[in-house]
């Protein structure tokens, strides 16, 4: 999955180092912040001094991992953030591979550090961010790939059961407890391995997906009740929630976790996409099953990109003017799909 050469240059980046700073993407998902702190824990039994700085805040539904407490968000204490990143030895930046994925204010000051820097991502399609990229699309999740490359460096021994616990969170939130992006049997074969480690595997499982608020479980409830919409001829539904319709059920981040997924139980539909608005944009979700690049569909209309089966994009149109979008654009870009 890796090369020797690029797992040779990420080991000579770790010994190197004291101090180790990891950076995810804004807006952490399960990935995310999976892969930052099942690295910390990882880094920390290597006898290195490891520090997660996420750009915002993360959802509370990824509270319990082990190890948040010591997590500093950029936008809430940019100083301690700033100060933690320049004095550090190594960057290393997870599940992402474009500096704009850490939002404007925090892009313009870590892409003109000069410090020494390794990427571990999995999507298509990166920028030169890092002196060391390691950069697997075949990997079901950035968690996944984290995990081959303390493998095959030798370091096995340093995942104990709080590293495997956030390793196995975000390998189960970015396939959808392994419902898309994993058909390679080598996530299965890692999945192996963590759960062999000691992880309460049906535990991770109650608090990711069986512990939902009671405003989140009065949202979900309107939103398939309400504001999903199909389009059969070509097998896609959409759905969308306005600020106002955030605000009334008490939105907290992480409460539309996928969302975007329930329209593709309905029979005869292979794609979904869900429009949020939030902060003055159009946060977009895109989600398929079989062979349809909803990546390239998000890459040409909706600034954004992903995998085949799961892309997210933003709009800076208001939500009557994305959803237009959405609606002149999906039809024709299913019909040259289906005619190549």
């Amino acid at each position: 999955m890796v090369s020797e050469k690029l797992i040779s240059a990420f080991k000579t980046k770790i010994e190197a180092a004291n101090t180790i700073s990891i950076v995810p993407h804004l807006n952490p998902d399960g990935d995310a912040m999976g892969s930052a702190l099942g690295l910390m824990h990882a880094l920390k039994n290597l006898g290195k001094k490891p520090s997660v700085i996420v750009p915002t805040a993360f959802p509370k539904f990824l509270s319990w991992l082990n190890g948040v407490d010591e997590i500093v968000v950029f936008e809430e204490n940019e100083d301690q953030a700033k100060s933690t990143i320049t004095e550090s030895d190594l960057l290393i930046y997870l599940d992402f591979n474009a500096y704009k994925r850490v939002g404007e204010t925090m892009e313009g000051f870590i892409a003109n550090l000069q410090l020494p820097s390794v990427m571990i991502d999995h999507h298509p399609y990166p920028d030169e961010i890092a002196d060391v990229m390691i950069s697997v699309t075949a990997a079901s999740s950035t968690c996944e790939l984290a995990c081959n490359v303390l493998k095959l460096s030798g370091w096995s021994q340093y995942i104990d059961s709080d590293a495997a616990e956030c390793f196995y969170t975000g390998i189960m939130t970015d396939t959808g407890s392994l419902n898309y992006n994993s058909s390679n049997p080598d996530t299965y074969r890692t999945v192996a391995d963590l759960i062999e480690i000691g992880i309460d595997k049906d535990k991770v499982h109650q608090l990711l997906f069986q512990s939902n608020s009671f405003n989140r479980m009065r949202l979900l409830g309107y939103v398939l009740s309400e504001k999903v919409t199909l389009i059969p001829e070509c097998k896609v539904a959409y759905l969308w929630l306005t600020k106002e319709e955030l605000e009334k059920y008490n939105f907290r981040p992480g409460d539309t976790e996928g969302f975007v997924n329930y329209p593709l139980s309905i029979e005869g539909i292979n794609a979904s996409a869900f429009f949020m608005e939030k902060d003055e944009q159009i946060k977009c979700s895109f989600r398929s099953q079989g062979d349809f690049p909803v990546n390239k569909f998000s890459e040409l209309f909706f600034n954004g990109g992903g995998h085949r089966n799961a892309a997210g994009g933003r709009s800076d149109f208001d939500m009557e003017g994305s959803l237009k979008r959405f609606l002149s654009e999906f039809p024709k870009f299913y019909q040259d799909f289906i005619k190549a």
